[in-house]
């Protein structure tokens, strides 16, 4: 995925390059800064110090030495002053300029910590909404191939604003079909609703309760009968669009380029290589919502869409509700629906990641 946000220990992520919140001076600060420093050894210092003063918003690269990346990009935050001295925008720029180096390095992996949400003082929800931002800009402009991971530390970081989270839940709350109402239809009550349903039925032998009853069928109609004389061949001629197809299809009638809706999606190139070259690609589930999030479709198109890959939007699935509630309120904004999936399915979680919630996982 060229986007993901995750709880780590930005020292142990195995990329090719992680991005230190650096000290405006050569200099050791806290934080990240001191954690990356211990974790690379003594010879990060030196180079830092080569490099000389940083200004806020500039990047510079060094080796990573002792870490498990091959580099460290260096980067400086803006003190968060109330929002009215440029901060978003130097914010955005840590970003960018790291990215553009990242990229000048040939680096396909690329860690960030969340930049100035420390001792600067950037509030967490600016901090990651800026970094979603900015990292989301530079990866559709571009046509480099690079997985990006926002690297955050503690829970707060992945909760959102109040009103959004509110909303989600309600919608939540509203169409959730709890687990437990299959219940109803077991044993005793199983037997009470289906003599409900066929007063004159006679009940089915208690050893057969574990199996359906069989009903008697009625005649077959005209329409059924030349139905049952078409071969296999001719009900495979008849067989709608593949999922590749439709996407293709739909990638032309909206009048958008391969390139712009991979990535709104989310996907790298080489899987949606995969997917146009192979008519028969059967993509997950979420692969192929975040591809009609990318498209922008409405609730029932975004039904026959994924139908194409044998899925169907489920009540009983939070992260279906999630995205339905994007798709019905014309949000389509993937990193949102993802932010929003890791915050709202960790608090379902009591604190615990849930495994793997978010969209386009491939």
């Amino acid at each position: 995925m060229p986007l993901t946000i995750i709880r780590n220990d930005i020292t142990k992520m195995q990329v090719d390059a992680i991005v230190n919140t650096a000290n405006p001076r050569p200099v050791v600060g806290g934080g990240v800064d001191r954690a990356i420093h211990r974790a690379a050894g003594p010879e990060l210092l030196a180079a830092r110090r080569k490099i000389g003063d940083i200004a806020a918003g500039a990047a510079f690269i060094t080796p990573g030495y002792g870490l498990p990346s091959k580099s460290v990009i260096h980067t400086v935050g803006p003190v968060w002053r109330g929002g009215s001295h440029r901060e978003r925008e130097l914010l955005a720029a840590c970003y960018e300029n790291s990215l553009a180096l990242a990229e000048a390095h040939d680096c396909h992996s690329v860690a960030f910590p969340l930049i100035s949400a420390g001792i600067f003082g950037c509030p967490a929800d600016i901090a990651i909404a800026t970094a979603v931002q900015a990292i989301r800009d530079f990866l559709q402009q571009h046509e480099c191939e690079m997985d990006v991971y926002l690297v955050v530390f503690d829970r707060e970081s992945f909760q959102l604003s109040g009103r959004l989270f509110d909303d989600v839940k309600s919608y939540l709350d509203e169409h959730y079909v709890e687990e437990h109402l299959e219940k109803e239809y077991r044993g005793d009550d199983r037997r009470r609703r289906l003599q409900e349903l066929m007063p004159s039925a006679q009940p089915c032998d208690e050893r057969l309760m574990e199996s359906p009853c069989i009903l008697p069928s009625k005649s077959p109609t005209a329409e059924q009968k030349l139905s049952q004389k078409r071969s296999l061949d001719d009900w495979l001629e008849a067989m709608d669009d593949t999922f590749s197809e439709s996407l293709l299809r739909l990638i032309d009638a909206k009048g958008r380029k391969d390139p712009e809706v991979y990535k709104r999606a989310n996907v790298d190139r080489k899987l949606f290589s995969k997917i146009r070259n192979n008519p028969e690609y059967q993509p997950s589930k979420r692969t192929a919502l975040a591809f009609a999030v990318a498209l922008e479709l409405n609730l029932d198109e975004t039904r026959d869409f994924i139908a194409r890959a044998g899925y169907a939007l489920s009540h009983s699935n939070k992260l279906d509700i999630i995205v339905e509630y994007f798709i019905v309120h014309q949000e389509y904004d993937i990193f949102t629906i993802n932010e929003t999936a890791a915050a709202r399915l960790l608090n379902l979680s009591h604190g615990k990641r849930p495994h793997d919630p978010l969209l386009s996982v491939q």
